[in-house]
């Protein structure tokens, strides 16, 4: 081939025993914004009706239904919109194993936990026992579960909702600023506020921002939801045993 071709010009030929540069490959972003959150929370509202008509006074067994399935099919459908309109959960929300995220994630989390405890002492004191009480525990009041059933309420509050959670408030929604170019404060915050009230429950809204924020905190410093579902998961872990033990007959309620 001649020397001087497009193939190979002249000023980019090669020595012997280098190794060719190859090009920086374009970044990857997705294509879903702030219409991919609301169906998710659409979606959740939508299932958590149709299931409240359906069974009215749940049992064991629907109570574990009720309480799981508008979690989990609306973080399903959060990871499906990356794999269909992104690059998918690993690389749209940085949603992968590391230690150091996991690390960070336990330590934020460990320091909410302590803030979030005393703020929820504090909180059941000005408002009352009966309006501090969450959404989740007026259902399993006087409920007494079998073993198996209440180990599964139990797992799923402190593991599966809190990843659900994060792969809707801070992947989609997290994700979906960032897209508009919105600074990380801002993003932060908002994020913050729409998790607070996003739970629908209007009595323990203040008490849920002061929750959110070092979750958010976790994401924040990392840039990726690892470290905030540990968190997350950190925070959820003592009111998830006290309504383990609660149904259990372990604990007054």
């Amino acid at each position: 081939m001649p020397i001087g071709t497009a193939e190979t010009p002249v000023n980019e030929a090669h020595q012997p025993g280098e190794t060719p540069e190859r090009p920086t490959p374009p970044a990857r972003t997705h294509r879903w914004g702030l219409g991919a959150f609301f169906l998710t929370q659409a979606v959740f509202v939508l299932v958590s009706v149709l299931l409240a008509a359906a069974f009215g006074s749940p049992d064991g067994s629907t109570l574990v239904i009720m309480l799981m399935l508008p979690t989990v099919l609306a973080g399903a459908l959060a990871v499906l919109i990356t794999v269909v309109r992104g690059n998918g959960p690993r690389l749209d929300f940085g949603l992968e194993w590391r230690w150091s995220d996991v690390t960070t994630g336990l330590a934020i989390g460990g320091v909410g936990l302590v803030t979030t405890t005393i703020a929820t002492m504090l909180w059941v004191r000005w408002v009352g026992e009966d309006n501090a009480q969450s959404t989740v525990s007026g259902l399993l009041d006087g409920v007494e579960l079998p073993p198996v059933v209440a180990v599964v309420i139990f797992l799923h509050i402190w593991l599966i909702a809190p990843l659900c959670e994060e792969l809707l408030y801070r992947g989609l929604l997290w994700g979906a600023m960032e897209r508009m170019r919105w600074g990380q404060l801002n993003v932060f915050v908002l994020s913050t506020a729409v998790f607070a009230i996003g739970h629908l429950e209007p009595e323990r809204t203040a008490l849920l921002l002061v929750i959110a924020i070092p979750i958010g905190v976790a994401r924040m410093v990392t840039g990726r939801l690892t470290a905030s579902v540990v968190a997350h998961q950190v925070n959820n872990f003592l009111p998830a045993l006290g309504l383990l033990l609660i149904s259990l007959g372990l604990l007054p309620a």
